[in-house]
């Protein structure tokens, strides 16, 4: 296993994350505990000591059986993370009665590292605002030993990084982001990973493998990476990727089968990070991926002048890409709901004239109506 120093201690670089553990006949709320503990069995065994899980990962259970699975191991053999849920803005107004309850869940009197959970465009008004008091609370507990390192993860874009930053970065250790070759420039990844490094907040990385969509990939890309390397799975190429970034300290993967977590161990086995040759061909490869299904908007902004309802076009068209190549997902609704109505997509009244001054020929009033249709489903 692949250990990576942090402020004196020692972690293990692939991390397991409790959000997809295996479950009985499909169903995500029905954890199956017997293989989710056999399954950190191995993983301890085999040299992980990182354990990531949140207040909402299978309905609520993941704490429960990961608690359960590592009360079985010295409290000292393992760093466990838990996350206040702010994608809930219910939420808000209960981050003590929340943190008591995670504690009690995980079987824990404390945590090794905890998180605000998922900061975005949705949340980061209700984050930075001092009357939840979340910041404050969660920096007592800190200096009360009951959160060893205080850090945040983001699915936000660039500027609502920032704002999180400007307001609490002195006092956050870490950030988890989401980050992988396809989004390296799909996502803003490279930028986001450049400003962290900017504040030297190390990275810890989230979707790795896109949710699956890099553990398999066509007859043509797939051949082409085989390649530059006959002997690397092709899941393997989206760590390699990784371990080839300085900035990365720790990768959590959510592993629903034994195979999967052999494989990832494996892999973690040794570091072999891409050289210039590969990490081109991999990222020429990720920019066609996109180019398949997303719109070319180059964000030029000349449509935004044109239109009668002052859509920001640009971004919902960014938004629209993200949506159809990850087919749904939570990402577009999730942005789209800080939104006000006369600014989401269903807003736009089809009058083309958008599209008479757009450089790339966008046919932007269809990709309204088709992003409104698929929002709705």
């Amino acid at each position: 296993m692949i250990y990576k120093d942090y402020q004196g201690i020692t972690l293990s670089a692939l991390g397991m994350g409790a959000m997809r553990l295996p479950v009985l006949d499909g169903d995500d709320s029905r954890i199956d505990e017997d293989m989710a503990f056999q399954m950190v069995d191995c993983a301890m065994e085999q040299g992980v000591n990182y354990y990531d899980t949140a207040w909402g990962y299978h309905a609520g259970h993941s704490e429960l059986v990961l608690g359960k699975a590592l009360a079985r191991y010295p409290r000292e053999s393992f760093y466990l993370a838990d996350k206040f849920p702010g994608y809930d803005l219910d939420n808000m107004d209960k981050v003590e009665e929340i943190f008591e309850e995670q504690l009690k869940k995980c079987g824990v009197s404390y945590f090794d590292f905890y998180l605000f959970h998922n900061v975005c465009e949705m949340n980061i008004d209700a984050y930075l605002d001092p009357k939840y008091g979340i910041f404050q609370y969660l920096m007592k507990q800190k200096e009360n030993g009951r959160i060893r390192h205080l850090g945040f993860s983001a699915h936000g874009n660039l500027d609502v990084m920032k704002r999180f930053l400007e307001a609490y970065g002195k006092s956050m250790e870490f950030c988890q982001i989401q980050l992988n070759y396809l989004d390296w420039e799909f996502q803003d990844a490279k930028e986001k990973v450049a400003l962290l490094d900017s504040w030297n907040i190390p990275v810890w990385v989230m979707e790795p493998l896109r949710g699956g969509r890099l553990a398999s990939l066509d007859g043509e890309n797939e051949a082409a990476l085989k390649a530059l390397r006959p002997e690397e799975k092709i899941p393997a190429w989206a760590f390699r990727f990784l371990q080839s970034l300085p900035s990365v300290t720790v990768v959590l993967s959510g592993m629903s089968s034994m195979e999967q977590l052999k494989d990832n161990i494996h892999t973690f086995g040794e570091e072999k990070p891409l050289n210039e040759k590969e990490m081109d061909a991999l990222l020429r490869m990720a920019s066609e991926m996109v180019k398949k299904i997303a719109l070319p908007c180059t964000a030029c902004h000349y449509c935004v002048s044109h239109c009668p309802q002052e859509l920001d076009i640009p971004a919902l068209l960014a938004l629209y890409n993200e949506h159809c190549f990850t087919k749904g997902g939570f990402i577009a609704p999730m942005v789209l709901s800080s939104m006000p109505e006369e600014k989401r997509p269903g807003a736009c009244i089809g009058c083309r004239s958008c599209e008479a001054v757009c450089p790339q020929q966008i046919h932007v009033s269809e990709a309204m109506a088709d992003f409104a249709e698929k929002l709705k489903g």
